[in-house]
């Protein structure tokens, strides 16, 4: 009989490495751009979120703190910081559902008029369900970007191609962009494509996401169809 493989190796082989850290600036860099697309929403789709700067303003201050405290590369020391960084994809998450809950009320029940404008207005909530689900993913998985960088990290949420085949990219481990390509491939098919969910809060959120654009693409379809005719 051969020689028993080490305890571990394959493992972590298969799961990922421990990542070298990356540099905030993608992600915060997608947030700038979901504030925009919430400034360029219509007064009629953001009318259950009170005043229209209350909102961008928050999100600018928590922004302006993450930005103050650590502008550069991320530390494995961030357990506070973090909690700053979930507090602001939260907001941002809570505002996008209340606008796509506006948004279906208004497509369905608003005067045919408006309806070119409020079809538009699909177009930043969509965007926002990608990158607001791409920034959960990225400050999800196995702990967050800080808590990656650990030796100890826990297992991965998501099985991205590179780990099922870790020859192909030897020492490779995910950053933003990979969870933001993520987030918008599940969008698009409204389920996974190459990479895979592998807890159940990951498999919940991918669902929720995948239901949230759907429900808009039919009802706005639907409606586009009705201007149309």
């Amino acid at each position: 009989m051969g020689d028993a493989p080490a305890p571990g190796r394959d493992d972590e082989v298969a799961w990922g490495i421990q990542s070298h850290g990356e540099t905030r600036w993608p992600a915060l860099a997608a947030v700038l751009v979901a504030i925009a697309l919430q400034l360029a929403l219509p007064d009629s789709v953001i009318r259950g979120l009170g005043n229209r700067a209350l909102i961008p303003s928050l999100e600018g201050i928590l922004l302006l703190v993450l930005l103050t405290a650590n502008p550069g590369r991320i530390s494995k020391e961030e357990s506070r910081l973090r909690i700053v960084g979930l507090a602001l994809i939260a907001l941002i998450t809570v505002v996008n559902v209340i606008s796509l809950i506006e948004l279906i009320h208004a497509l369905l029940y608003g005067s045919r008029a408006g309806g070119r404008s409020l079809v538009y207005a699909s177009v930043p909530i969509w965007l926002t369900n990608v990158i607001v689900f791409g920034l959960w993913f990225w400050e999800l998985d196995r702990g967050g970007p800080a808590a990656r960088q650990l030796p100890a990290h826990r297992r991965p949420d998501f099985l991205f191609p590179q780990m099922s085949t870790p020859g192909s990219a030897p020492g490779w481990t995910p950053d933003f962009l990979d969870y933001l390509y993520t987030s918008f491939t599940n969008a698009t098919a409204f389920s996974p494509t190459d990479t895979m969910p592998l807890t159940s809060w990951a498999k919940l959120l991918m669902m929720v996401q995948s239901l949230a654009s759907l429900v808009t693409v039919a009802v706005v379809i639907s409606r586009a169809v009705n201007i149309l005719a």
